[in-house]
């Protein structure tokens, strides 16, 4: 049969009709699903920001900003919140500086008619390496100063880690003066015991040459010092600090460390028999796991450092973190076992001061009911008297007596 050539075109419409759909369909349900998925990540992201954020000393101001195109390529421009601008930052043009998590400092220009950071920000921009879908968070801890906290967008592990490192801060670290340990008093945000002692510390994070901001590519960050390892150790294999190195990744990372922390995790290797940090899950930042492995010496030394006076909550935040380490791979089952210890002793301990106390009071209250009973006592003696008396003067017969008098004779 004979095809006209208007039904061979009405056709072949209908044919690029149906594939056009198909094909729109299928770019459709790819457009929902790289919806769906990035409102996910960038939940997850901000959802990290914010729990950073809630660990913040309140005493200060801070505020999240979300990454756009515009903040990390092209005009490298950060506007800022209006309102938190006009009610914590300077009110003329000014430098601030921005300080990051390894304190490293950059010079930034704030101005206040546009709202926003400009020159120096695609310095720090670039040198973080920051990416759409990365979240800052901005700690004002001084007027022209922001101490700025990453969440990567991927980066989960790195986060957990420094989350948690981060909220140990906060609470409990020792200073490291190479010969000996020190323990000082301080003062925590406004919405805690502004008048419970906790452990600080003014330098115990790992040593790092920052005197230039390069990097090796070696399969994964490395600073400078970091070098290729000959081969893997096994512990066994090693008889005395001399032949001690921290490898990781097949790195040896021992220049992050100061001497002082050299030796204080050889220590804790050798109690275990063990390196502590062997079971981390592979391809994790050399950074990271030195920084894991310092706060470990920290929590390490503020163990033995703690007191019955130390506060319970300190504890809860050194056993926290230790989880999340564990998490990653670190053997600090012993350090959480010993938290556990020290807990249930802190524990009864509290309680026992509490009886002692309930007891005291006790004795007081049983001291003034004594005291009552005897003067209730005396009053039922005194009235037991004058009713004898009464008796004796035949009391039952005064009404019959009164009616005499008052009939009597005038």
């Amino acid at each position: 049969m004979a095809v006209s050539p208007k039904q061979r075109i009405s056709s072949l419409k209908i044919v690029s009709y149906e594939k056009e759909k198909a094909q729109c369909n299928k770019r459709k349900r790819a457009t929902y699903d790289e919806v769906y998925e990035n409102g996910q990540t960038k939940l997850a992201v901000m959802e990290r920001a914010l729990d950073i954020q809630a660990n913040l000393s309140s005493e200060f101001p801070s505020m999240i900003k979300y990454m756009l195109p515009s903040h990390v390529t092209g005009g490298f421009w950060l506007g800022l919140p209006k309102h938190f601008c006009l009610n914590h930052l300077p009110k003329e043009d000014r430098m601030m500086v921005l300080e990051d998590e390894e304190g490293k400092e950059f010079q930034v220009k704030y101005l206040v008619e546009k709202i926003g950071l400009s020159g120096g920000w695609r310095g720090f921009s670039i040198a973080h390496k920051l990416l759409e879908g990365d979240v800052c968070v901005f700690h004002l801890v001084r007027p022209s100063k922001f101490k700025v906290y990453i969440v990567r967008k991927k980066c989960s592990d790195e986060v957990d880690v420094a989350l948690g490192l981060l909220k140990l801060e906060s609470s409990t670290q020792l200073v490291d003066n190479g010969k000996e340990l020190k323990i000082c008093e301080i003062s925590v945000g406004k919405t805690e015991d502004r008048n419970a002692p906790i452990l600080y510390s003014s330098n115990i994070e790992p040593t790092v040459d920052q005197s230039k901001n390069n990097r090796v590519d070696l399969g994964s960050e490395v600073s400078d010092g970091v070098r290729l390892s000959d081969s893997i150790v096994n512990f066994r294999e090693v008889k005395s600090f001399e032949d001690f190195n921290i490898l990781v990744n097949g790195l040896v990372i021992d220049s992050e460390f100061s001497k002082y922390l050299q030796m204080k995790y050889y220590e804790l290797c050798c109690d275990q028999n063990s390196f502590l940090h062997e079971n981390l899950l592979e391809g994790l930042n050399c950074k990271l796991v030195a920084g894991v492995i310092a706060e470990t010496i920290n929590i390490a030394d503020a163990i033995r450092a703690a007191k019955l006076t130390t506060p319970h909550d300190s504890f809860l935040t050194w056993d926290k973190t230790l989880r999340s380490f564990e998490g990653l791979g670190m053997k600090v089952g012993f350090l959480r076992a010993r938290l556990d210890k020290l807990m249930n002793l802190l524990t009864k301990s509290r309680r026992y001061k509490e009886v002692k106390l309930e007891q005291a009071n006790s004795n007081e209250e049983k001291l003034k009911l004594e005291a009552k009973l005897a003067e209730v006592t005396h009053t039922l003696t005194k009235l037991d008297r004058e009713i004898r008396l009464f008796k004796q003067e035949k009391a039952d017969d005064l009404e019959a007596l009164f009616r005499e008098v008052a009939n009597g004779p005038w």
